[in-house]
C-alpha cells in the first residue's frame, strides 16, 4: 500500500531559507483500478487517476478493444467505472474535458490523457498509436502528425464498415492488397496501431473464420496483415488477463479470424548451383516432408520413411548423394503415375464453369437517377436514396455510405451507375436494394461517383468492351461471391474510364468514368 506523508524538514545546509509546510493527509492509492458506479468524482482515490473511463458492461461485450484498452491501462492512471446501466454514455474524463465519441476515447486513452503510456517502449504491450503520440504534439514531427491523423482516418473507415455489408468488405480487402504491397500496417508503425486493430475487427464483424478466407483468397498482402493483426490481439489478451486480477474487467472474446497455414521452411543456396540440383533439392524437401507427415500415420513403415527423411538438403547443407537422388526421382516418377491415374477420360461430362471463367458480364450494372435522397435517421454515414433504374416497379430503395463526401443537395436528380442484381438487404433498418457505384482511392479518404456520359438512357445496361453474355440472378450472384471475385478489378484506367481488366464499360452514348476524373481508382 502506497500512502502520501508529510515531507521531510528541510536540509541543515538550508536553514537561512524559509519554508511553510502543512500536513497532507495520508491518502490510499486503491489497488485496482475498476470502481463501482457508486463512486463520484468527490471521491479521494479518483483523485490518483489522470483520466476516468465511463462504459456500461454492454460497452465491453459489443467492443473488444474497448475492453482490451481498458484492461491494460495503467491502473494508477485510469479509473475505470463499469455502470449495471445498459443506457449508460460512454465517456472519457480528462481534467476538464469529457470525451463521448468512441473513437476518440480510444485515441486519447492510448496518447496523451495518460501521458502516452500506452504509446512507449517499456510501459505497454504494444504502441498502439505507433510511437508517434508524443512527436506530434506541437508539430514537433511532420511524419508522427501525418500518422496520427492517418490512424483517425482509418478508424473513421472502420466506423463506416460496420454500417455496410459483405460486398463493401470484399471490395476494401482488394484496396487492402494493393496498399500493402510496399506497407505493413496502415501507418508507419513496428507493429499494428490503434487503426490496424479497429478495422480488422470492423471486418471480422461482417465475415470471419472460412468464409474470410475464401474473401481474401489469392490478396497475399491482406492476407498476412490479417494473420499479424490476429496475432497480436491474441498477445494483448495473454496481457489483459494477467491484468484482470486488479482490474476486475471480463477479458474480451476475440471473433475467429483466418487460420494460419502452414508454410514450408525456406531453404538456402549460395547462388553456384546449376537448375539440376535447384530442382531436386526442391523435389527432396518435399518428399522429405511428405515422409514425415505419412510417418505420424502408419508406424509400420517407420524405417522406410526414415530412410526418405534423409532427403532433407536443409538439414545438412551438402549436395545430394546418388541414393538420395536415386530415391527422389522414384518418388517423383510414383506420384505422376498417380496423377495419371486419377485424371478423367476424355469421354467424360466436362467440369462446370471455375471461377476464373466468371467475367463482368455476371453483374447487371444499369444507368440509373437518383430521385429523392436523405439523411439516415440513426446511421451518420448513410444516405437513403430513391433511385429509377428504369423498372415497371418504381424507384428503388437503396443506401450508401456517401454523407462524408457528398452534401445532400448534391445527391439530388445525380445521374449515377446503380449494380442491380445484388440482394435485398438491411443496413441499419434501412432495405436497401442495389449499390451506387463510385470511385476511391487506397485509403477512402476521396470518393467521387461513376457516371454515365450525357445522353445514356434510363435503365440502360452497362457493357464493357470485348465481353459479351447476361447478367446472372441475385440469388447466383450472392451464392458464387461473384462481386466479391469481380470487384477488385473494376477500376477506372489512367484517363479516369471505368474499366474491368482493360475492357472500357460502354452505353449508347459512350464510355463511364469517375465523375471528377479520379484514376487509377477502385470502383465499388
Amino acid at each position: 500500500m502506497v500512502r502520501y506523508v508529510n515531507p521531510s524538514p528541510p536540509h541543515t545546509r538550508h536553514r537561512h531559507i524559509h519554508r511553510h509546510y502543512r500536513t497532507i493527509p495520508a491518502t490510499t492509492i486503491p489497488s485496482h483500478h475498476t470502481r463501482p458506479s457508486t463512486m463520484t468524482g468527490s471521491d479521494p482515490s479518483s483523485r490518483s487517476a489522470l483520466a476516468t473511463l465511463t462504459l456500461s458492461s454492454q460497452n465491453l461485450a459489443s467492443d473488444p478493444l474497448l475492453a482490451l484498452i481498458a484492461a491494460i491501462s495503467p491502473p494508477y492512471q485510469t479509473t475505470v467505472i463499469l455502470s449495471k446501466k445498459k443506457d449508460e454514455a460512454l465517456s472519457l474524463l480528462t481534467g476538464p474535458d469529457t470525451l463521448t465519441h468512441r473513437n476518440a476515447i480510444l485515441r486519447s486513452l492510448c496518447g496523451m490523457a495518460l501521458h502516452n503510456a500506452l504509446d512507449t517502449l517499456g510501459s505497454s504491450p504494444a504502441l498502439f498509436l505507433g510511437g508517434h503520440s508524443a512527436p506530434s504534439f506541437a508539430g514537433a514531427s511532420p511524419v508522427s502528425a501525418l500518422a496520427m491523423a492517418g490512424i483517425s482516418s482509418w478508424m473513421s473507415v472502420a466506423s463506416s464498415l460496420r454500417e455496410q455489408g459483405k460486398e463493401e468488405v470484399a471490395v476494401l480487402i482488394g484496396q487492402l492488397n494493393e496498399y500493402f504491397v510496399a506497407r505493413s500496417f496502415l501507418v508507419p508503425s513496428s507493429g499494428p496501431t490503434l487503426a490496424d486493430f479497429d478495422l480488422y475487427l470492423a471486418i471480422l464483424e461482417k465475415v470471419s473464420g472460412g468464409p474470410l478466407d475464401e474473401m481474401v483468397g489469392s490478396n497475399v498482402h491482406t492476407r498476412r496483415w490479417l494473420e499479424q493483426c490476429d496475432a497480436s490481439l491474441k498477445d494483448l489478451v495473454v496481457v489483459a488477463s494477467k491484468n484482470a486480477v486488479f482490474s476486475k474487467i471480463p477479458i474480451p472474446t476475440l471473433p475467429q479470424g483466418l487460420e494460419p497455414k502452414a508454410r514450408p521452411l525456406p531453404v538456402f543456396f549460395y547462388g553456384d548451383e546449376d537448375a539440376s540440383q535447384v530442382a531436386e533439392v526442391a523435389s527432396a524437401a518435399g518428399t522429405a516432408v511428405a515422409a514425415a507427415a505419412a510417418s505420424s500415420s502408419d508406424k509400420s513403415n517407420k524405417s522406410n520413411k526414415a530412410d526418405t527423411n534423409k532427403a532433407t538438403p536443409a538439414a545438412k547443407g551438402g549436395e545430394l548423394t546418388d541414393e538420395q537422388k536415386k530415391a527422389a526421382a522414384e518418388k517423383r516418377a510414383q506420384k505422376n503415375a498417380e496423377k495419371a491415374a486419377k485424371k478423367p477420360k476424355a469421354d467424360a461430362a466436362p467440369a462446370t464453369t471455375s471461377a476464373d471463367e466468371i467475367n463482368i458480364s455476371a453483374l447487371d450494372i444499369r444507368v440509373g437517377k437518383i430521385m429523392k435522397a436523405w439523411e439516415h435517421e440513426s446511421a451518420e454515414k448513410l444516405y437513403c436514396e430513391e433511385v429509377d433504374v428504369g423498372e415497371e416497379s418504381g424507384p428503388r430503395k437503396i443506401a450508401s455510405g456517401l454523407r462524408p463526401f457528398y452534401k445532400l443537395e448534391e445527391m439530388q436528380g445525380r445521374t449515377v451507375l446503380v449494380l442491380c442484381n445484388l440482394k435485398a438487404r438491411s443496413l441499419v433498418g434501412f432495405p436497401s436494394h442495389g449499390m451506387v457505384l463510385c470511385a476511391s482511392n487506397a485509403d477512402h479518404t476521396s470518393v467521387e461517383f461513376a457516371v454515365p456520359p450525357e445522353g445514356a438512357k434510363i435503365g440502360e445496361r452497362v457493357i464493357f468492351e470485348g465481353i459479351e453474355g447476361e447478367p446472372e440472378a441475385e440469388n447466383k450472384v450472392a451464392k458464387k461471391k461473384m462481386f466479391e471475385k469481380l470487384a477488385p478489378d473494376l477500376k477506372t484506367d489512367e484517363n479516369g474510364v471505368v474499366v474491368w481488366k482493360g475492357h472500357k464499360s460502354m452505353t449508347s452514348a459512350g464510355s463511364c468514368k469517375a465523375v471528377n476524373g479520379m484514376v487509377n481508382a477502385q470502383v465499388a
